[in-house]
């Protein structure tokens, strides 16, 4: 691959593979493609945005979707579309890309209806895709809060001794893929995977949310209270608590993560 749309290369994931690949940035509020060849980025992260705007979820993941798709029929266009685990829903261990997906909240659904959108849309006018679930994404950003790198802003917590509150106890676990191994794992299907297929991308491997805050907060030397919270009542059906995904395919590939989670749990308690 040559030459590479990226919508969405602004946020997050979009500039950390921009920073380690060439690409061309597509402007806020633009439509159209330049090349071909396209990576989609562009979505909501977190599924609280319905407790503040019923439609932005809506809005961001499914209506400038259906914006760009309407510039996209050639039919040589390949559009890789990067989505999430969380369309497989809550409690769900190893999913596998042709098992069922239940999503819940807005956030997950919406991903969920615009994988299908795509398929639907590409299908019918003969234009290929793939599509990236992408496991917990971890890493250094500067715009951390309680809706966004909720890790990162738990580690600058623990630096500042604050206490941290743990939703059952943060006995749960979840796969963590530092943001340059899922931007090299995206790089790698673009470039050797068949296209109109399904790709998790992850780790592989789970680690317990509770077991990585003490990891933490022995790294920083912290003295914050860990208290253990029951989940609210409104968060219990949009919370993602166990949640892993199966990597066959991905590894299929020869891929295996660059950064292990204890060096990027360094990494980040270094930074915050």
């Amino acid at each position: 691959m040559t030459s590479l749309s990226v919508f969405g290369g602004s946020g997050y994931l979009g500039s950390a593979f921009l920073r380690m690949y060439d690409g061309i940035q597509i402007p806020r509020g633009q439509r159209q493609p330049e090349t071909k060849d396209i990576l989609y980025l562009i979505s909501t992260t977190t599924n609280q945005n319905v407790f503040q705007d019923l439609q932005l979820d809506i809005d961001t993941n499914l209506k400038i979707l259906t914006e760009v798709l309407s510039h996209c029929k050639r039919t040589d266009t390949v559009f890789n579309f990067v989505s999430s685990g969380f369309v497989y829903g809550n409690d769900f261990l190893d999913a596998e890309e042709t098992d069922c997906c239940n999503p819940t909240g807005f956030y997950s659904v919406t991903k969920r209806c615009a994988e299908q959108l795509l398929i639907s849309y590409c299908e019918t006018f003969g234009i290929k895709y793939r599509i990236f679930r992408i496991s917990n994404v971890f890493g250094i950003d500067p715009t951390v809060s309680k809706g966004k790198n909720v890790l990162g802003y738990m580690i600058r917590c623990l630096k500042n001794d604050e206490p941290i509150h743990l939703y059952d106890g943060g006995d749960f676990v979840k796969d963590y893929m530092w943001v340059d191994d899922v931007c090299r794992a995206m790089r790698l299907l673009m470039d050797e995977s068949d296209t109109n297929q399904i790709y998790n991308i992850g780790t592989g491997t789970s680690r317990s949310f509770r077991e990585i805050i003490e990891y933490a907060k022995n790294k920083v030397g912290s003295k914050s209270e860990l208290k253990d919270v029951s989940m609210p009542g409104d968060q219990k059906y949009i919370q993602i608590k166990n949640f892993t995904m199966n990597v066959e395919k991905l590894e299929s590939f020869g891929f295996v993560p660059e950064l292990d989670i204890d060096v990027g749990l360094d990494m980040m308690c270094e930074v915050y």
